[in-house]
């Protein structure tokens, strides 16, 4: 397998960025001040930024190397799973605050806990692609994020059901919906990060 070593840089700076914004969207929500999170958003636009920026070198790269590690197709893949699940999670953040909603709220927290062991799960596994010598804790990851969004549906479909029984105003209704499908997306797009790196180390592991 020939060794290109700028993508695996820019595979795991990504998501290290990724796993960054996790962490960043927990502290959002467990945050009570709206110019404090104000800041984190401010924050999270930053790390998305950056992460576009290595999407486009990867596929510059891409342009320009002849061998590379894996699948072009492949490594196409990854770039814009990953890069999804950092639009999603910068998007559910700008909704929050765009709302204006008390991210105080059980959905909404749950939401933030999944998506940021997620996206650790999926650092974990993008870090073992350099070498392949941890199959048995990347397949783990893997199986660990097909969990998480799988209690992420659960979670969703609970925080509607209560949504629609206890909540009278109709735009809070509104709001929270659409704040908690974008971070239920945020877990559909670990996933999809996931099966990319399954079908990778089915491939040359």
């Amino acid at each position: 397998m020939p060794k290109n070593k700028v993508f695996y840089e820019l595979f795991e700076d990504v998501a290290d960025k990724v796993y960054e914004m996790g962490l960043k969207l927990k502290e959002m929500v467990s945050e009570h001040d709206n110019n404090k999170r104000a800041a984190i958003l401010a924050q999270l636009e930053d790390l998305e930024h950056k992460n576009d920026d290595n999407t486009h070198r990867i596929f510059t790269e891409l342009g320009r190397n002849f061998i590379t590690p894996f699948d072009r197709e492949d490594i196409h893949y990854l770039a814009s799973a990953l890069d999804d699940i950092a639009d999603y999670i910068y998007g559910s953040a700008k909704k929050i605050n765009f709302y204006g909603v008390n991210p105080n709220d059980t959905g909404i927290q749950k939401m933030a806990d999944l998506i940021l062991q997620g996206s650790a799960e999926i650092k974990k596994a993008v870090f073992g692609l350099r070498d392949m010598k941890n199959l048995r804790e990347m397949t783990e990851a893997m199986v660990k994020v097909n969990s998480i969004e799988n209690q992420a549906d659960d979670v969703f479909d609970m925080s509607i059901e209560k949504l629609f029984n206890h909540e009278n105003d109709f735009k809070e209704v509104i709001k929270k919906r659409e704040i908690y499908q974008v971070m239920e997306i945020a877990t559909d797009k670990c996933e999809d990060a996931a099966n990319v790196i399954e079908s990778i180390i089915i491939k040359y592991a």
